[in-house]
């Protein structure tokens, strides 16, 4: 098992000390560091918290899934392997809506431009 957690859900309000203080109850945390939007600095209501042992990211996940937290219920997958999953998910639902957002802007600034002419290989004003 992964001793590295995935915990879903967070209340906007909770910080990394906030995940920390939580956890600990269930054992020693390496870490506890909630995601954070790079250019608002706020929350994006998920983070990682990594415990020393297997047993104790066990007991935490047994201990803390759908328990509140800043006043919402937090979500850790019932297992390290689907902690995993959940990861990679919303990693790639992030990347797939960044490049929808790149391909929007460039369509929109071609569409204002419409004077503009793409050939392969070259542009053209």
């Amino acid at each position: 098992m992964n001793n590295k957690l995935y915990v879903g859900n967070l209340a906007y309000s909770v910080r990394d000390n906030d995940l920390e203080q939580a956890f600990s109850e269930f054992g020693n945390v390496v870490s506890a560091k909630v995601m954070m939007e790079r250019d608002s600095g706020r929350s994006k209501g998920f983070g990682f918290v990594e415990m020393s042992s297997d047993a104790e990211a066990q007991a935490a996940i047994e201990g803390l899934h759908e328990q509140p937290l800043g006043g919402r219920k937090s979500v850790l997958p019932a297992s390290a392997a689907a902690s995993v999953a959940t990861t990679a998910a919303a990693v790639s639902a992030a990347a797939v809506k960044a490049a929808s957002v790149a391909v929007s802007a460039v369509a929109a600034i071609v569409t204002k431009h419409s004077d503009f002419a793409v050939f392969p290989g070259r542009a053209a004003c």
